[in-house]
């Protein structure tokens, strides 16, 4: 029978033997060590590798029923609620555009660590330049040039470069008769704002992209430069990663309350307050019946799709939340098909004069695609389950009919994402609440939010560092036009 250090075969010459010289027997009396663990036989050495796993160390052992991951501060400069890709955009500029190293603390809270209802990672990432307002376009423009030069933007010393995966192929409006003059109308605004795009009579387009049926179409338009799409997590990763090494704190845990000013003057049954500010926001921890109140001088909505749901938690007077905030979650299913006769690698991302839309994935004959279903036909946004019969009845038809070789598709696969829809205008809503002083908003994009967080997140932050848009003039996306009705539509919403 072996005895405790004794080795399971004697050393042949020049084997090291563990804990001493070439040839030397074993020390019987050796110190226990995590070298043992390799002597006890797979099983005992998982066992003893588990229970060492559960002892306290001076890094971190975790008691059960904590809370996993850090734990907020009890007090914030900024706190921006929602870490997706445009809040760790404005965490990110704030950092990049304060005064003074460390001068600011800013707090990302993101109830989500495992991003899997996230809609920055569940959207096709695309960019594009061409949109109908001159705002959108130039934040288009804006996100290219910091997407073309990310690495000098996010990349982190001694970190590997970032390489975020874009695929220069641009994207194909197309436009039946009664759309042609708006779309014509665009591309003439675009090429005012620099964007390079070409416009396609129903010749050019088929003798360009020979599979596709012109048919209704009366004319396209074709982005020549900074279109594509790109992976929409790494974009996420290196915001997140540039972010905390400019020292932005993290945490998860969802913000349901606030404590304002309007507590401190508003006699139980005196008149509301004209105004107010956000002093504590509380942050409920996961798994648990925890919250910590955050001290804080500056609160930045980027929560998305549950912008809205964020300014109807307990503790902002109702009326002070008038009018409601029209962000809304609505959600979008995203296809997969295989059709090896199908579009190759020139393929565009194309939207139909349909609606629907597709690009290819890969260089084998896969794609994705999908499109958005009529107002009064909205699918349920309270999971993300998907609906297959809809690709069947509603989006498979209509690609046959663009693209003939889609006739014989093979679907792969399907997932669902969520829009931050903005049912008033469908622009995003950016900059200071008109009644909550310190509360500023970066949400409602309603599906460009991911290529536009770039722009969108320097603008935020300009607000709150300057106290004035720098880089790019977007007061039109402010809180006025909802407060005046004044609705800014954008025909670009894909």
């Amino acid at each position: 029978m072996l005895r405790w250090g004794r080795l399971l075969r004697p050393p042949g010459r020049g084997d090291p033997a563990p804990g001493g010289a070439p040839g030397r027997p074993l020390r019987t009396t050796a110190p226990l060590s995590s070298d043992i663990f390799g002597e006890l036989g797979p099983g005992l050495g998982r066992l003893a590798r588990t229970l060492k796993a559960q002892l306290p160390t001076s890094g971190g052992w975790t008691p059960p029923g904590t809370p996993p991951g850090p734990r907020p501060p009890e007090e914030a400069d900024v706190v921006v609620v929602g870490g997706g890709v445009v809040g760790w955009s404005v965490a990110y500029w704030l950092k990049a555009l304060e005064g003074r190293r460390h001068g600011m603390r800013v707090l990302v809270v993101e109830r989500d660590p495992t991003y899997s209802r996230a809609s920055t990672v569940l959207s096709v990432g695309g960019i594009r330049q061409q949109f109908s307002l001159p705002e959108n376009i130039r934040m288009s423009r804006f996100s290219a040039s910091f997407l073309r030069n990310i690495n000098q933007h996010l990349g982190v010393p001694n970190e590997p470069p970032i390489d975020i995966q874009f695929q220069p192929s641009g994207y194909l409006f197309l436009a039946p008769p009664q759309g042609a003059a708006g779309l014509e109308a665009s591309v003439r605004l675009q090429r005012e704002e620099g964007a390079r795009v070409a416009l396609l009579s129903p010749s050019q387009l088929k003798a360009k992209f020979p599979w596709i049926e012109t048919e209704d179409v009366a004319v396209a338009s074709y982005g020549l430069e900074d279109e594509g799409w790109f992976d929409p997590w790494t974009l996420l990763n290196a915001f997140r990663r540039k972010a905390t090494s400019l020292g932005v704190h993290s945490c998860s845990g969802e913000v349901r309350a606030f404590v304002t000013t309007a507590e401190d003057v508003m006699p139980p049954q005196g008149p509301a307050p004209a105004t107010a500010r956000i002093k504590y926001v509380h942050i409920h921890m996961p798994d648990s019946l925890e919250y910590q109140p955050v001290a804080c001088a500056i609160v930045v909505n980027a929560a998305g799709a549950w912008a809205g749901e964020l300014l109807e938690a307990a503790g902002l007077p109702g009326g002070l939340c008038q009018p409601p905030v029209p962000i809304q979650p609505r959600k979008r299913y995203v296809y997969s098909w295989h059709c090896p006769d199908g579009p190759g690698f020139s393929c565009p991302l194309l939207v139909d004069t349909t609606g629907t839309y597709f690009r290819r994935d890969g260089i084998a004959g896969n794609y994705l695609g999908g499109m958005s279903p009529p107002e009064e036909e909205e699918p349920d946004p309270s999971d993300l389950s998907v609906d297959h019969d809809f690709f069947q009845e509603q989006v498979w038809p209509r690609l046959a009919r663009r693209v003939p070789a889609f006739a014989s598709l093979r679907p792969r696969g399907a997932w669902a994402g969520y829009y931050d829809h903005n049912a008033f205008d469908r622009n995003g809503v950016l900059g200071p609440h008109h009644k909550l002083e310190n509360l500023f908003f970066a949400a409602g994009f309603s599906g460009h939010g991911l290529q536009h967080a770039p722009a969108a997140g320097r603008a935020v932050a300009e607000l709150l560092v300057k106290g004035r848009y720098e880089s790019l003039d977007l007061r039109r996306l402010g809180w006025r036009r909802l407060v005046e009705g004044e609705a800014l539509e954008e025909d670009g919403v894909v």
